[in-house]
């Protein structure tokens, strides 16, 4: 259950999903919700496909990969879900609960779990701050499904070059900056980015000879 340490309230008053909401409103909020936090450890399941989500999912701290795996246990990334954004919200805001992807903590992890219904209808006294944090979880959910745009449009070129000048011209955007970090191993990158680990790093090291970029380890340049 919630723990009632004050720190922990001015912690998830800074989250987006909290925004606007007083750290004492925050309180008696998630305690009429009936939220929850829960740990995981790296590579534990906190969703697995076929599970059905009542909640939605906050991350309170580390990194969630959304993905998918087929029969031949080939892995994808569909979404890299990180401090303070949302997961599972597809499954439960919608008619089929059935999750059709799994979450996986990709490092040590901590969420909190907001039961849907319960966002959904507000309580009998109408708290102004619930209306609140609907509004804000309606404001998260189309940034989320504007970075399912995104991976939309890098996984449908159609040659490993224009995935990767793709992807990487969207972090470049996202830095305001053609030099960059990328927080992802090569190996999650090719997942994400639905290609071979091989070819990834062939494809980078042809385009530093090329002259299209430059990069040591995870620092990249557009050129």
């Amino acid at each position: 259950m919630m723990s009632h340490d004050n720190r922990n309230f001015e912690n998830y008053s800074k989250l987006p999903l909290f925004s606007g909401i007083k750290v004492g409103d925050l309180q008696s909020m998630l305690q009429c919700l009936g939220c929850q936090t829960k740990s995981y450890k790296k590579n534990d399941f906190i969703v697995l496909s076929q599970e059905k989500i009542k909640y939605v999912g906050i991350v309170l701290n580390g990194t969630i990969h959304m993905i998918h795996e087929d029969a031949w246990n080939d892995k994808s990334i569909f979404a890299i879900i990180k401090k303070g954004e949302l997961f599972g919200e597809t499954f439960s805001c919608g008619t089929d609960l059935t999750s059709c992807v799994s979450f996986l903590a990709a490092e040590k992890t901590k969420i909190m779990v907001v039961p849907f219904h319960k966002v959904l209808h507000s309580c009998t006294k109408s708290c102004p701050f619930h209306y609140q944090l609907i509004e804000n979880m309606i404001t998260m959910l189309a940034d989320k499904n504007s970075q399912l745009i995104k991976k939309l449009q890098i996984t449908s070129k159609k040659t490993i070059r224009k995935k990767i000048m793709t992807f990487l011209s969207f972090q470049s955007q996202h830095a305001k900056s053609s030099c960059f970090f990328l927080h992802m191993t090569r190996t999650e990158l090719a997942d994400y980015i639905c290609a071979d680990r091989t070819a990834l790093a062939r494809e980078l090291t042809h385009m530093k000879k090329d002259g299209l970029i430059d990069f040591d380890h995870n620092r990249f340049k557009l050129l």
